[in-house]
């Protein structure tokens, strides 16, 4: 009997969605601060992390469990190389390196993968659902911080090949509810959620020293000294 895995994912990991929401970091970025020498970090960092991940979802599209959520659409890889272009040149690649947070990150998306494929799942949802809620939000954020063109840097947010957003997430809660799975693996899934925000939060948290060091401590200390409301806690995803 199918489980109801999107309302678990969602309500499972409401409290480290929050958390990841007030890291320095993300606390900054979402009060229209954004330093950019951080941001091209966490741009490249999320290239080795997507990298992993399409890569590893990309092996399992005739598997029963990571298949049916496996949607081309929602690849970020070459819009990452696009903004990486933008920030680095044409030759980012031996500019860029992996900070430790998005090294440990990488290495859990191979260990899912090759010890409980299923797991991938939980990464799915955490980076791409929220992707694609927030996207436009964040974009307009990092767009105005940073005083970039409309596209400049910014492509990471934009999903061209979904024409219609809100249809798309209801048909991947669909999807997630029909996956071929038992209430054990649900609840190693919501778990294996949870730690993906955990390896989100790591790579945030490493960026904050150069944050501080662009804005200064005070600053830094005036804006993040309130905890705030997950967004999850308010708006249905």
């Amino acid at each position: 009997m199918p489980v109801a895995l999107a309302s678990q994912l969602r309500e499972g990991t409401k409290k480290a969605h929050t958390m990841a929401e007030n890291t320095g970091f993300v606390s900054c970025f979402l009060k229209g601060v954004v330093d950019k020498a951080s941001y091209r970090t966490l741009v490249a960092d999320l290239w080795f992390v997507y990298s992993a991940m399409e890569e590893e979802i990309g092996k399992l599209t005739d598997h029963p469990v990571v298949g049916p959520i496996a949607s081309p659409e929602l690849n970020r890889r070459e819009s990452l190389e696009a903004d990486l272009t933008f920030y680095f040149g044409g030759d980012w690649r031996q500019q860029i390196r992996a900070t430790p947070g998005a090294q440990e990150y990488v290495a859990r998306l191979h260990q899912v993968a090759r010890e409980c494929p299923e797991l991938l799942v939980g990464h799915h949802y955490t980076r791409y659902i929220g992707d694609l809620s927030g996207g436009q939000i964040l974009k307009n954020i990092a767009q105005k911080a940073m005083n970039l063109g409309e596209h400049d840097g910014l492509r990471f947010y934009e999903f061209d090949a979904i024409d219609d957003e809100k249809a798309f997430k209801a048909n991947y809660r669909a999807t997630l509810d029909s996956l071929p799975i038992d209430q054990a693996m649900a609840d190693r899934i919501v778990a294996e959620a949870n730690e993906a925000f955990h390896c989100n939060m790591k790579m945030f948290q490493e960026l904050e020293g150069n944050l501080v060091a662009a804005i200064g401590k005070v600053l830094f200390g005036f804006l993040t000294r309130r905890t705030r409301a997950g967004s999850t806690e308010a708006v249905p995803a």
